[in-house]
């Protein structure tokens, strides 16, 4: 993945590759939506002749979508950037507010990875957990986490004897 940059990238330092956790981590935009919909029928239910409660609705349901294109935001901003020297973890906690952590590959120690149930199982998502001598990284509910294992032990691996 040559050519790929980020602020705060070292000389020498190459993207290995880049990846997102699972978009089922944005469904609580999805939840706020329904509920706004929710919340916007029950006036045009108690009273159904008033015109006045499809605006009502209406207004519910745009609030709603902007609960859902938040949520998008905060699963598209953060992202997990692999090079051959760390793993960065950007994580966007709100439209201004990120938090930003730095893993050296030669800190690994182990990888390991697993699949929490049925349903992981069956939307293709697991966790990722990092060992190292000063703490784990757990990333959950990665998409392909058995290919993302692979690529992140070959990189490890590839640090390793650099």
């Amino acid at each position: 993945m040559s050519g790929l940059s980020f602020d705060g990238q070292r000389d020498g330092e190459e993207v290995e590759f880049v990846f997102r956790r699972h978009i089922s981590t944005a469904k609580k935009g999805i939840f706020f939506l329904i509920v706004m919909i929710g919340i916007g029928i029950l006036p045009m239910i108690m009273w159904p002749g008033d015109a006045r409660m499809f605006w009502v609705f209406l207004g519910c349901v745009i609030v709603g979508v902007f609960g859902l294109i938040y949520a998008y935001l905060l699963w598209y901003f953060s992202i997990y950037i692999v090079t051959n020297e760390r793993i960065r973890q950007i994580s966007q906690k709100g439209l201004f507010k990120k938090s930003i952590i730095d893993l050296n590959l030669n800190r690994i120690q182990s990888i390991s990875v697993s699949t929490p149930g049925v349903f992981a199982g069956i939307m293709g998502y697991g966790t990722i957990m990092i060992q190292t001598s000063v703490g784990d990284l757990i990333i959950s509910k990665v998409p392909k986490p058995n290919d993302l294992h692979n690529k992140l032990q070959d990189v490890a691996k590839k640090a390793e004897n650099s």
